[in-house]
């Protein structure tokens, strides 16, 4: 199964789907001794994790080990919890986000969210893309057009709904759907995207092309993907954090996870010894 992986990560340099040097990278988010919970029950613990500017960080581990509450965690998803409570510190281009100076709506704007099935608003695809940006005050018609077109296009949706902007956006297919909640993130000009298993309701051509797309958008932003699919992980991620029972057991460049992990326990997951 190594092999597997191995020949994943070797084929992304043949695509030139290189991997940024992590050496050398700016770290965009760090998390330093988080633990959450959600009243009594604790789901981290202690989870201290390095994202680099501009690559895409993969974080995996079974159901239930506390990934999708750490991605939350990132732009304060969880603060919509009733009873729940942190400790440790997270920080956005060194700056804790946790601090009370911290403007929620600006940090939500730079840290956008696509969650696992695609939920676009009972609105038009145009009216989608611009829902943000109107909000924020923008509401200049050649500029939301001129938004419109480029995050479509960022989301490599532009030339299949460029003559049906004014449809429903719920009679997109299932990945169109899934590339217009990514525009729609897009357009408030975010640096981080976080990505909730965002192919896990695709078909494979689907998965396919976001996958591609996921490529093509860590040249401008940092991505944050929680996926159960670990030949996805391999074939997209530049880092990778594997968690279980709420506890991070392993992180790192995602050639050395996949095939030469430090943990025994790490080796066992990715090889399906259990999970």
């Amino acid at each position: 199964m190594t092999r597997l992986f191995s020949d994943i990560i070797s084929s992304r340099a043949i695509k030139r789907r290189s991997s940024p040097d992590l050496r050398t990278a700016r770290d965009k988010l760090e998390s330093k001794n988080v633990s959450f919970w959600y009243g009594n029950k604790q789901a981290l613990f202690d989870v201290s994790l390095k994202v680099p500017e501009r690559s895409v960080t993969a974080l995996i581990g079974p159901s239930g080990c506390g990934k999708s509450t750490f991605l939350r965690l990132l732009n304060r998803m969880n603060d919509l919890i009733e009873g729940t409570r942190h400790t440790g510190t997270i920080h956005l281009d060194g700056r804790e986000i946790y601090h009370n100076s911290v403007n929620l709506v600006d940090l939500r704007r730079r840290v956008g969210m696509v969650f696992q099935k695609s939920n676009p608003f009972p609105k038009s695809i145009y009216e989608n893309v611009v829902y943000g940006p109107r909000v924020a005050g923008i509401n200049n018609r050649a500029r939301l057009d001129a938004l419109v077109e480029r995050c479509l296009r960022q989301a490599a949706l532009w030339d299949e709904v460029k003559d049906r902007l004014g449809d429903s956006a719920l009679n997109l297919s299932g990945g169109q759907a899934q590339r217009l909640c990514i525009a729609r993130a897009l357009a408030t000009d975010p640096q981080v995207l976080l990505m909730d298993e965002p192919t896990s309701a695709l078909d494979p051509r689907a998965t396919a092309a976001l996958e591609d797309l996921i490529f093509e958008l860590k040249q401008d932003y940092t991505i944050v993907i929680v996926t159960h699919n670990m030949q996805q992980a391999a074939r997209v991620s530049d880092s990778t954090g594997f968690f279980y029972e709420g506890r991070l057991i392993e992180s790192g460049p995602t050639d050395q996870i996949f095939t030469r992990p430090n943990i025994r326990q790490t080796e066992d997951y990715i090889t399906g010894r259990f999970g």
